[in-house]
């Protein structure tokens, strides 16, 4: 019985157990009720139980092509049944609600890239360094960054976007080409500024650059939030003795400022060791990249690190005052079903392919090429 669990990462998954544990007690209510509480324990044993579910299978199908475009055009057709089926959830039309609970369809579409992306650059690793893969790449993640852009989810849209460029660049890319993904880059937000982003989001850029200008407006969340950060100095106030979350002057504690909301309880002590164990989780991701069986394995498993650093920096940059506020949440921390299911099934799919890491490479890459 021992024997089907020999592949999966207990270190990685010790260092999770204080990370959800973190946002549980952030989101906890001493007194009251406590909704989030309740659901973010079922959330997370559900997400457990996915990410050892899929640990167990043989996921050595996903490294067909077929398979992996039955994913991309399913998790499209979501994104495009939002605009006639989604809910509007802070003026942003990014769910369906299914009774008691609801799907953000953006943070499977995350996952899904990083599959294709391993798949496309696996079977062109040779030859990489030629420009037009960096335009083909690049087509497959521009669908679902417009959908989500115009949804409008600008924080989901900037994870996929950065999921495309860092598997680009871990991919071989040359240094002259990603020249041109940065001036390509530049002249996209130009574009965006002008023609899609939508007047609250320039207002977040622009309180970005002078946060004090609107305190009471544009800038009161981040306004907030940094003060939440500061005040927790070095040892915080306390379990339960954070004024700024608890007397609700910090919206959103329980998922956009989750990190806020700790620091103020936790203080500079718990934040360390927060980083720390988010910075373990790192480390066996990228130790799994190291033992991939083949190329696919190796740039899933950098793809899965790309996004979780991502959206770890974003999200603590924002609650820090340090990047315009996106709403973006924490990984395995923040409030919410859709992103923990995500993440935790990454996970699930890397221990999965942990069960044949470097049992034959040369065949494993002549499968890659042929599309075996």
């Amino acid at each position: 019985m021992l024997s089907h669990f020999r592949h999966i990462d207990w270190i990685l998954l010790l260092a999770l157990i204080p990370i959800t544990g973190a946002g549980l007690i952030s989101m906890y209510v001493f007194v009251g009720e406590n909704d989030f509480f309740e659901r973010q324990i079922f959330w997370v044993g559900i997400a457990l139980a996915v990410c050892l579910g899929l640990s167990l299978l043989d996921l050595r199908a996903l490294r067909k092509t077929q398979a992996i475009l039955t994913l991309y055009l399913s998790s499209i057709a979501l994104l495009l049944a939002l605009f006639s089926l989604g809910s509007a959830v802070s003026g942003a039309q990014s769910w369906f609600q299914l009774g008691l609970f609801s799907i953000q369809p953006a943070e499977p579409m995350k996952l899904v890239l990083i599959l294709l992306l391993a798949k496309y650059f696996s079977r062109r690793h040779v030859e990489i360094a030629h420009w037009k893969h960096i335009f083909i790449s690049g087509f497959y993640a521009l669908i679902p960054f417009l959908l989500v852009l115009i949804q409008p989810d600008f924080g989901s849209a900037i994870i996929l976007f950065a999921i495309w460029f860092g598997m680009t660049v871990v991919s071989g890319i040359s240094k002259k080409h990603l020249l041109l993904v940065f001036l390509a880059g530049a002249l996209a937000f130009l574009f965006l500024w002008f023609f899609a982003f939508a007047p609250y989001q320039k207002e977040r850029i622009k309180t970005f650059v002078h946060p004090l200008t609107d305190v009471r407006g544009a800038g009161y969340n981040a306004h907030q939030s940094t003060i939440a950060v500061g005040s927790g100095e070095f040892l915080g106030k306390g379990i339960g003795y954070g004024t700024q979350s608890r007397l609700k002057f910090l919206p959103q504690y329980q998922t956009d400022f989750i990190f806020a909301s700790f620091a103020e309880e936790w203080g500079f002590v718990g934040v360390l060791l927060l980083l720390l164990c988010f910075g373990i989780v790192i480390w066996r991701v990228l130790h799994a990249a190291f033992l991939g069986a083949s190329n696919f394995e190796t740039l899933f498993a950098l793809g899965l690190a790309i996004f979780f650093m991502t959206q770890l920096t974003i999200h603590v940059g924002m609650n820090m005052g340090l990047l315009p506020v996106t709403g973006q949440t924490l990984p395995f921390m923040s409030y919410g079903g859709s992103h923990l299911l995500t993440e935790f099934a990454g996970l699930g799919i890397l221990m999965g392919m942990r069960r044949y890491e470097r049992v034959s490479h040369a065949e494993n890459m002549k499968n890659e090429f042929f599309g075996i």
